[in-house]
């Protein structure tokens, strides 16, 4: 019975949800936003259950370690409501902050074209073939929806555009090691389906590099960072840097779903999850 409802959180795309929502909560918290909370936060929401849903419900995937392949092949009504519902309360939630449908429809955007080559239309097929560089789409998206975007829509910030923009940094470069592990790890049956993207192409050595310089990058710019940043919260963003950096060999050897879509997934909301619990100890 645990494990029925751990996997229908995990697969049905809430757990990513509560991460996402961690990770606007922190650059609230980190860059001292005056944000409409409430509806930002319900957008945040509803629109990845909404994305993600939508994503797998147009991958058929391989089986030979998805678990979540073979959850979604049993429930493919359910994520048509997931993405029904994603949409409505998107929608739902969106409609008071119109008065910022600039950026805003520059996230729905982003969103859409990531799942678009896996729309079965010749409209979108061809977007295969120039998805070289499908894995920074994808951690900029992140970064962008979680970080950015609250930055554009707020009334008011403590931190500097400069400073926002060394958060923003570090963000995409931390979310872009933790993608690169996904890619690694998929990228055989990329390369089945005609999918081409930087790391397809790379050999390990390089691989390995582009990894660990990225990490690298991320930590310089949360230590740029620490003149406006409380310690804590200094160490918060380095200890997931750290984290992150000492997972890779495991990551590579364990493909389970598990590893990928719980771990993987959640260390993005790492150093947020570390400043939470902070708060709630009183900051002792």
């Amino acid at each position: 019975m645990f494990r029925g409802f751990f996997n229908f959180l995990l697969f049905s795309s809430i757990y990513i949800a509560c991460v996402a929502l961690l990770m606007v909560w922190e650059t609230e918290e980190i860059a001292g936003l005056s944000l409409d909370r409430g509806n930002y936060f319900g957008f945040v929401f509803f629109s990845t259950i909404c994305s993600y849903n939508f994503h797998w419900y147009l991958t058929p995937g391989s089986e030979k370690y998805s678990e979540r392949i073979l959850w979604g092949q049993r429930r493919r009504r359910l994520q048509l409501m997931g993405c029904t519902i994603g949409l409505l309360g998107a929608a739902w939630y969106g409609l008071p902050l119109l008065h910022h449908w600039l950026p805003l429809s520059g996230a729905v955007l982003l969103t859409f074209l990531y799942s678009a080559p896996k729309v079965p239309h010749a409209t979108f097929r061809w977007l295969k073939k120039i998805a070289v560089g499908k894995t920074i789409f994808l951690a900029f998206v992140w970064m962008y929806v979680t970080t950015l975007l609250p930055y554009l829509i707020a009334d008011a910030a403590k931190l500097d555009f400069w400073q926002v923009a060394l958060l923003c940094i570090y963000r995409f470069f931390i979310i872009y090691a933790i993608c690169i592990l996904f890619d690694h790890r998929d990228r055989e049956e990329d390369r089945a389906e005609g999918i081409r993207s930087l790391i397809t192409s790379l050999e390990e050595p390089h691989l390995d590099k582009l990894y660990y310089a990225s990490l690298i990058v991320s930590a310089v710019c949360a230590l740029v960072l620490a003149p406006a940043l409380p310690l804590f919260v200094l160490f918060s963003l380095l200890a997931a840097v750290a984290v992150v950096w000492s997972v890779k060999n495991y990551a590579q050897t364990h493909h389970s779903d598990y590893v990928y879509y719980f771990q993987l997934d959640g260390l993005m909301a790492l150093s947020a999850l570390i400043h939470a619990l902070w708060l709630l100890a009183g900051g002792i």
